[in-house]
């Protein structure tokens, strides 16, 4: 289901990030509807990430606000804070597991962070949301060493549903699969959304997930977003990124 044009779950309004004397982010603003899966796009370097983890707090904004359900982080107390921060997960690139934790042990990471619940409830979590995202009960006593790079992506989706969340952010969740097992991940995130409400904020280059998983595209350049809109609206762009990234030799099989 797209969302709602009027009830932004994420208003991000004058960003503006740099590093060193390089200017990332250059007053950006964006809204995530609630109940959409958006596609985040972009020249590689641009600041795509960037904008993920200035979002999250991982990254220190030099101006602009972020209100997330309602809340400005910035001005938020501790405990506002956090309770925003548990109403949503993340899906960093490449999965970013813990290479000393079990999968069991990094499903259960956040929750130990966030709730005081039994073991016995920790292990039930872990198994229900290894078989959300499609894997067996026994996967959970696994290292990420011994993981497929899909079966890696798919514990980083389930560690980032652990505590019910009602927005995901994913960050390259296809880069490194092959086109068989991305597509089966686009499949997975989209019944996902569907089935359990969530709103999705996706940073990535694959046009096949821009074209079968995403409701709407926002494009990244020179620090700003240059558009914003439907698959179509980006096809009908004149503007010479977009015609270069949606009508370029790449994007001939997608998109015919």
């Amino acid at each position: 289901m797209a969302g709602d044009a009027s009830d932004p779950i994420v208003r991000v309004r004058d960003i503006s990030v740099r590093f060193g004397a390089t200017k990332v982010l250059d007053g950006l603003s964006l809204d995530v509807k609630r109940g959409e899966i958006l596609g985040f796009v972009g020249p590689s370097g641009a600041g795509k990430s960037v904008l993920t983890r200035t979002i999250i707090g991982l990254v220190p904004k030099i101006g602009g606000s972020i209100e997330v359900f309602g809340v400005d982080l910035q001005t938020a107390d501790p405990t506002a804070r956090r309770a925003v921060e548990r109403r949503w997960g993340v899906l960093f690139q490449q999965g970013a597991l813990f290479s000393s934790l079990n999968v069991r042990q990094n499903i259960q990471f956040p929750v130990r962070e966030y709730l005081n619940v039994s073991q016995r409830l920790l292990d039930e979590i872990t198994i229900a949301k290894l078989g959300m995202v499609g894997l067996l009960p026994e996967v959970a006593d696994r290292y990420p060493s011994e993981l497929s790079g899909g079966m890696i992506k798919r514990v980083a989706l389930a560690r980032a549903l652990a505590l019910d969340p009602e927005l995901v952010f994913l960050d390259e969740p296809t880069s490194g699969l092959d086109p068989i097992g991305a597509g089966d991940f686009d499949d997975l995130v989209r019944t996902l959304q569907r089935t359990l409400g969530l709103t999705v904020f996706m940073v990535t280059h694959d046009l096949d997930s821009l074209h079968t998983a995403c409701d709407r595209i926002a494009v990244l350049g020179n620090g700003k977003i240059i558009a914003a809109g439907s698959m179509a609206d980006m096809l009908a762009s004149q503007h010479p990124w977009l015609r270069a990234y949606f009508h370029g030799k790449r994007a001939r099989a997608v998109v015919g």
